[in-house]
């Protein structure tokens, strides 16, 4: 399936991207131009996504520790810039709901901004359909997505009223500690299991969720916090960016026995582009192989299946592989998985045919 305007014989849905608070703290004269006409100050915006055939993707809106100071992208460790890792590494502290509100506010205006000024090329997806039509189209498919529901409140108002404006996936947590559970710290060797799991009210939140059919990621949860989920929800289980720990022993990667009861469930896996989540080492290291991202696929897919697999960029938010650099050389992934006989049917449920059906049985 070949898009116009597109070098990629095959569009990729991704599960993940920081773009909006790369914008919201670096591109403050005038964000929407700056994704709408490019100028590769990131990893994503709008003439790089149509080089290497990114057709849309969920759009994070994750507010940042009050504490931390932004640096340049090049210098990313993991999910975020700045980050201290390691066994015993702490947990960033946490924020107050009127501070995540506003800079969580700002984010989704950004995003609405950009879809009101490019003409038709970009488009908020509310459901399945919002996402064909934009592969029809050559429009790239936008979802709102929280990472971290910090800007949440307790009586899930805020909820409902992103929920109207467009916002279908939320991770419950981001790797610090909230009001509705715990987000897994930043390690590497460490297993997933590091502290408690969802409160009360984040499991209030689930039920919530699986209400307005909002897709919950699982990709920042700890392990209790995962096996709370997996109890309480009705929807499959997500988690849009995360690697198998079997192949990186980092606490942000998931086990064999969760990715085996995300099988359960028909759910998703999408693979995260970071290269301390990719490498056995867990360093942070530039000259990372490529082939590191299709190896974790193929982890994956053995205990999940063929349909449960895709990617998970995290673009703007992590360190990438140098030879991939930002989404223009995504076609490259496409290459290294051709290389390895993969057939053209299995490359596009890879791509972006799988995303497609989670989100479909998530959203009905």
């Amino acid at each position: 399936m070949e898009l116009p305007g597109m070098t990629s014989p095959v569009p990729i849905f991704d599960g993940h991207n920081d773009v909006l608070l790369r914008l919201w703290r670096h591109e403050s004269a005038d964000p929407v131009r700056a994704f709408l006409d490019g100028g590769r100050k990131g990893q994503l915006d709008l003439p790089m996504a149509r080089e290497g055939g990114f057709a849309g993707g969920f759009f994070a809106i994750f507010v940042p520790s009050p504490d931390r100071k932004p640096r340049n992208n090049d210098n990313n460790n993991g999910d975020r810039p700045g980050l201290d890792t390691g066994v015993g590494a702490p947990l960033p502290p946490s924020l107050e709901l009127s501070e995540a509100q506003t800079a969580a506010f700002s984010m989704a205006s950004i995003l609405m901004r950009i879809e009101r000024e490019a003409e038709g090329r970009v488009r908020i997806c509310r459901n399945i359909e919002d996402i064909r039509h934009c592969l029809k189209t050559d429009a790239l498919a936008a979802i709102l997505h929280i990472e971290g529901a910090e800007a949440i409140d307790p009586k899930f108002e805020t909820l409902d009223v992103l929920h109207q404006a467009g916002l279908r996936s939320i991770g419950p947590v981001w790797s610090r500690p909230n009001i509705f559970g715990h987000g897994v710290p930043f390690r590497c060797p460490s297993s997933p299991d590091t502290g408690p799991g969802l409160t009360d009210l984040g499991k209030a939140l689930i039920r919530a969720c699986n209400r307005l059919k909002i897709m919950i990621d699982l990709s920042h949860l700890n392990e209790k916090g995962f096996w709370d989920v997996a109890e309480l929800s009705d929807a499959p289980l997500v988690a849009t960016h995360s690697n198998a720990h079997a192949l990186s022993p980092h606490s942000r990667n998931l086990t064999d026995k969760q990715l085996a009861a995300i099988k359960e469930t028909g759910g998703m896996v999408g693979i995260n582009y970071a290269v301390s989540f990719l490498r056995e080492d867990g360093q942070h290291v530039k000259d990372t192989p490529l082939e590191l991202i299709i190896d974790h696929v193929e982890h994956v897919m053995k205990l999940v299946g063929e349909d449960g697999v895709g990617f998970g960029s995290d673009f703007d938010g992590a360190r990438i592989p140098q030879k991939l650099e930002n989404a223009a050389g995504l076609p490259k992934l496409v290459e290294i998985m051709r290389a390895r006989g993969y057939g053209e049917k299995l490359i596009e449920k890879i791509c972006f045919k799988n995303w497609l059906r989670a989100i479909e049985r998530a959203w009905s």
